[in-house]
């Protein structure tokens, strides 16, 4: 299929005039993935790469925003050494090889977590990607690295005490928008629609304050088997619900049709 043949399946498929701002991935299924073609999880982490690139091309020609992929969890420091060891230079590795990508297609690169606890070599290299796509004015792509949202939350928590402790804040100050300005994705929208690959039917410590009232889309598919076109399928999806947020039908019809 050409990219004009593509392009023309989608537009036909999707409402580009709802298009979700912010897509937010749980990436699941690597090791499965690959445990299937009878091959070593390190096999399903390396073709999980190809697909991170193949969704940012897509996500960026539809016209999303933002892009937030779960890459590295705080709890994923717990699984064995060896593991641990080969994901950082997978994740570093990739992104110095799809950095040139990333800048002719005016995508930059963003990350979030506690990146502290990420080997000095990995964060560096990490830092000049970062740098070198900051001028890119298109999709922003935020990699979630040696994040969770418990951590998240507590790292506001602190914040928001140590500026109450130091004056500079009362108690009665703290209200929703001082929260979400204290979380790290402060300078982006929450998610409208968040994907999980792989078939379980969980959240798993990710934007859980983001996604309060994020369209959530699972899929069996394993995220190295997760094409363009099943990006699209879960847009497609998404533009068929009615989002509400708190409202009834009625209350969202009314302010549609004050809006013709």
């Amino acid at each position: 299929m050409t990219h004009q043949q593509h392009t023309a399946n989608v537009d036909c498929r999707l409402d580009p005039t709802r298009i979700p701002k912010h897509v937010a991935i749980i990436m699941d299924g690597n090791g499965r993935w690959a445990k299937e073609q009878g091959k070593e999880r390190s096999f399903g982490h390396e073709n999980g790469v190809n697909t991170v690139r193949q969704i940012t091309e897509i996500a960026s020609e539809l016209g999303v925003k933002y892009l937030t992929l779960y890459t590295f969890s705080t709890e994923n420091w717990n699984r064995p050494q060896q593991e641990v060891d080969l994901l950082m230079h997978l994740v570093v590795t990739a992104i110095e090889q799809q950095t040139p990508d990333l800048i002719r297609n005016n995508v930059s690169l963003t990350v979030i977590g506690d990146t502290q606890r990420m080997p000095q070599f990995a964060r560096e290299r990490l830092e000049r990607c970062i740098a070198d796509t900051a001028h890119c004015t298109g999709l922003v792509l935020c990699l979630a690295l040696s994040y969770s949202s418990r951590w998240e939350i507590v790292e506001a928590c602190r914040t928001l005490a140590v500026q109450v402790k130091n004056g500079q804040l009362q108690p009665d100050d703290i209200d929703e928008a001082r929260v979400a300005a204290s979380m790290v994705t402060a300078d982006m929208p929450d998610p409208d629609l968040l994907i999980r690959t792989g078939g379980d039917l969980r959240i798993s410590n990710y934007l859980l304050w983001q996604i309060a009232y994020s369209e959530l889309y699972f899929t069996d598919k394993y995220w190295p088997a997760f094409t363009k076109d099943d990006f699209v399928a879960a847009i497609a999806d998404f533009q068929s619900r009615e989002r509400r947020f708190g409202k009834t039908s009625e209350q969202i019809q009314e302010k549609s049709d004050n809006q013709l």
